[in-house]
């Protein structure tokens, strides 16, 4: 066999090896996706129940209720054109709040979103805390010196 047969049989050996590895890959992570609605996507095309999901839109004011257990929380997240009740039980994180935003991960049980993790969301004026109480120049010289 000449070199030249030698390589593209080689060149089509890695070819196949590599749509192989890629094939295998994703039929081993096709259930492993969640996907990522807003709540008025969520309410026009729900998705089948049990599927791994994940529901982002804003915490509504004055929809946080805590069950007597103290851990499970109910609250409703809505987008300003739907509305979906979610339930998570758990540590809630440090900037879950009422009128933020936040992505919960879980699925679907009948017309409630049970969440097995909440992601919160802080919003564009964030400003870490050691810059709380700077003015704008020292924030700026801080900025600089980091750089």
């Amino acid at each position: 066999m000449k070199a030249k047969h030698q390589r593209l049989v080689l060149l089509v050996i890695a070819l196949v090896a590599l749509v192989g590895a890629g094939l295998l890959a994703a039929w081993a992570l096709r259930n492993q996706a969640a996907y990522f609605y807003v709540p008025s996507d969520l309410v026009a095309r729900p998705p089948e129940p049990g599927r791994a999901v994940r529901l982002g839109g804003m915490v509504e004011k004055g929809s946080i209720r805590r069950a007597a257990d103290g851990v499970t929380i109910d609250f409703v997240v809505g987008d300003g054109k739907a509305r979906v009740p979610v339930r998570f039980t758990g540590i809630t994180p440090d900037l879950f709040v009422e009128g933020s935003g936040v992505v919960a991960e879980g699925r679907m049980e009948g017309p409630t979103f049970v969440a097995d993790n909440l992601l919160a969301k802080h919003d564009e004026k964030y400003v870490p805390r050691e810059m709380k109480d700077m003015t704008a120049s020292q924030a700026k010289q801080v900025v600089a010196e980091t750089k």
